[in-house]
């Protein structure tokens, strides 16, 4: 019995899982951070909302989202937002046109503060694919459902950057 757990465990590590909180801990041994609505630079309007909800969902899994009087804190910037045509064409089989897949990428910069002292800063890019609908409105609704993918993505990596450092 023993031996198939010791197996069991030895797998499981050797697989990549671990068994830590998400993110790890934040630089000098802060406990709590807050982050305030991320300044948006772009032109994509309201952007910045899924990408400050995507960052402080991760501070919460990591148990160090703080309140309004916590001294540290994380500014983030939305840098770029731009979206591009990655495939279209016409279908080889059955000779029709293909519905184009769309490209979108995204830009952050986070900056870890405490007492006006910057602790950490990171720039996280990405890219997420989403493909266009059969009207405008399906494909509005393709290009915000991968801006949130996108934003939850970047946010993790952006985290996991902050506490590396």
């Amino acid at each position: 019995m023993r031996q198939l757990l010791a197996l069991l465990l030895l797998g499981a590590l050797g697989c990549g899982y671990r068994f830590t909180a998400p993110g790890g801990a934040l630089p000098e041994g802060l406990r709590a951070v807050r982050a305030p609505m991320f300044d948006n630079k772009t032109g994509e309007p309201t952007a910045e909302v899924f990408f400050t909800q995507a960052f402080r969902e991760q501070l919460t899994r990591a148990g160090t989202l703080g309140g309004d009087g916590t001294e540290a804190v994380v500014m983030g910037s939305l840098e770029n937002v731009s979206g591009a045509v990655v495939l279209a064409g016409i279908d080889r089989t059955s000779g029709l046109n293909k519905l184009p897949t769309y490209r979108l990428s995204a830009a952050v910069r986070l900056t870890l503060q405490q007492g006006g002292r910057v602790l950490a800063d990171v720039s996280v890019s990405g890219a997420e694919d989403y493909l266009s609908g059969a009207d405008l409105l399906l494909t509005e609704a393709n290009r915000s459902a991968a801006l949130r993918r996108l934003a939850d993505s970047m946010m993790r990596e952006g985290y996991e950057r902050l506490a590396s450092r």
